[in-house]
């Protein structure tokens, strides 16, 4: 019989030494998922998708929502927040496969097939059924699919409602799980109506997953889906809110130039970074159009996103960006929360968000899930410097400032209005106005209102609202004349020419070759042209022939 060298016979040891290295290996293969209370399937199934570590919202949250708890979560954009509640109502799932087994309520169509393409990923292996529910589309067709008993219903609150609210076809009296994402905007008061509506059609008894990347006091204490007193709560904890990984800075401009650094601040960083997804984010539906079609006429080729688009044109742009088709994405807010797309390494805000919270939400669209990113907001200087500073308390970082070739901006100053003044006549010729008339008359006519009267009412209240905006921007100004030297006073605005950012007023003086001094004579051509706008309609591009003449002539 041959021993080994510690006297055991041959066999026994080489049998112990393969359970040893089979104990190691099986050490090493032990997936981090895993130990928070998945199963199998699930944790190879996310292996594939190339997860290797849990994120801290994910460790944490998991294992509760496992245990049954209702569950709070805050953490920074671009952490994980989508699996860490994805994961266990999978793994529940599992164990009792049923019909409208979890509802999950988002704010934006965007998010809500970007969620249900994560569950359709995660739970391919059992065969989910995911069913979302948005609008934009034909509400039969998704009235068929609701029937269909899908497992999970991603949907928006407005359409969900509209379908609890008109037919008996289907019914959640299964529902384990509820899910708000983006808790923060969906419990803060615009969507309550709809809400009550739901909330009187799921059972008492579920468990409620409310998540978010920035945690208020009102999500704990709605009233429209009350959660348990015992319920877990985690927020991350950290003095920034923005993730370390990116880079915030800011452009100063004036009221007038601010297209221009925006294409003059793209164009550098298409210099350097070719193949880099860039999204642009403004204010309102109309002026992202607006700046979509300019861009487009500049030769900047990029596909816009706001809530005039009908979903089958807004699922067409969103696509030919996260394929890389179009490296250019301009939007509004609807694509501020939610949307994971790994190649978006510039975020500019070419109008800076009303709130700070807002702002977070934005530049989260970069630097996700450890990559680097950059966050460029275009300010007008000195009147959104208090604006920054709340941005700045709010973020506990300072932005600094990103460089820009003033003579390059003023070089395309006389080409970006002209570009500027085409699109605006086209975006006329569109009927962009009348489109939103109709969205909004059929919004009341499917809620049984007359839509005559309710124009009026709205017209009316536009009007006042007018008037309010009015009256706050004297007090602003008012209230900015006081703290004006206070904001101007920081080391970074100290050396600053404030005459640069000034108006411009029309004088009969003005030259240099660098386009500012002949930018009052193609205002004035500008503004004579406008009289004639109905002639215009017919051949617009003639009209802008027309003026780019009176140009040279001048």
């Amino acid at each position: 019989m041959f021993l080994d060298p510690c006297g055991l016979p041959a066999v026994v040891y080489s049998w112990s030494v393969v359970y040893i290295l089979d104990r190691k290996m099986q050490k090493k293969e032990i997936s981090p998922f895993a130990t928070l209370g998945l199963r199998p399937w699930l944790t190879k199934q996310i292996q594939k998708l190339g997860l290797k570590t849990a994120t801290p919202i994910q460790q944490n949250c998991i294992p509760a929502i496992l245990a049954g708890r209702d569950c709070i979560g805050a953490a920074k954009t671009g952490s994980g927040k989508t699996f860490a509640f994805a994961l266990p109502i999978l793994e529940r799932l599992s164990e009792e496969p049923t019909s409208h087994f979890a509802l999950v309520l988002t704010p934006t169509h965007e998010l809500a097939y970007q969620i249900s393409e994560q569950f359709l990923v995660a739970g391919q292996p059992m065969g989910v059924r995911v069913c979302v529910v948005s609008g934009g589309t034909d509400q039969m067709i998704e009235s068929q699919k609701l029937t269909q008993r899908p497992h999970i219903i991603v949907a928006m609150p407005g359409r969900l409602a509209d379908h609890l609210s008109g037919c008996n076809t289907f019914s959640f009296d299964n529902l384990k799980y509820l899910v708000v994402d983006e808790a923060d905007r969906m419990l803060n008061g615009d969507f309550d109506e709809s809400m009550a509506i739901i909330e009187s059609c799921l059972p008492k008894k579920r468990q409620n997953l409310f998540f978010s990347a920035t945690m208020k006091d009102f999500i704990k204490e709605s009233s429209i889906f009350p959660i348990a007193n015992e319920c877990f709560e985690w927020s991350e904890e950290c003095e920034i809110a923005t993730v370390d990984t990116l880079d915030q800075r800011y452009i100063l401009c004036a009221d007038y130039d601010r297209d221009m650094v925006l294409i003059e601040a793209l164009r550098k960083y298409r210099e350097e970074n070719e193949n880099a997804n860039a999204i642009i984010f403004t204010n309102t539906k109309k002026y992202c159009q607006l700046l979509c079609m300019t861009l487009n006429n500049m030769g900047i080729d990029n596909v816009c996103l706001h809530g005039f688009m009908r979903q089958k044109e807004r699922v067409t742009a969103l696509n030919r960006f996260k394929s890389n088709h179009v490296r250019t994405l301009i939007a509004t807010d609807v694509a501020a929360r939610g949307l994971d797309i790994p190649s978006v390494h510039l975020v500019i805000n070419h109008r800076l968000p009303r709130t700070p919270r807002e702002y977070i939400h934005r530049v989260g669209r970069t630097a996700r899930a450890g990559r680097k990113g950059l966050a460029i907001s275009i300010l007008r200087f000195p009147r959104d410097l208090e604006l920054l500073g709340e941005i700045e308390t709010a973020i506990n970082t300072k932005l600094t400032e990103h460089p820009i070739d003033q003579r390059m901006v003023e070089r395309i100053f006389m080409q970006v209005n002209v570009t500027r003044r085409e699109s605006e006549i086209h975006l006329d010729n569109n009927d962009f106005e009348e489109r939103a008339q109709n969205y909004r008359r059929k919004q009341w006519i499917l809620e049984g209102k007359d839509p005559d009267v309710m124009e009026e009412s709205f017209r009316k209240n536009q009007r006042d609202k007018l008037r309010e905006l009015r009256r706050q921007r004297k007090e602003r100004r008012k209230e900015w004349s006081e703290k004006e030297e206070k904001f101007t006073q920081d080391e970074r605005f100290k050396t600053i020419d404030v005459n640069r950012f000034e108006k411009r007023k029309n004088s009969k003086t003005g030259s240099g070759n660098n386009g500012t001094g002949s930018s009052v004579k193609q205002n004035k051509i500008l503004k004579s042209d406008t009289k004639s706008k109905i002639k215009i309609k017919r051949n617009p591009r003639a009209n802008v022939k027309h003026i780019k003449n009176k140009i040279k002539n001048n």
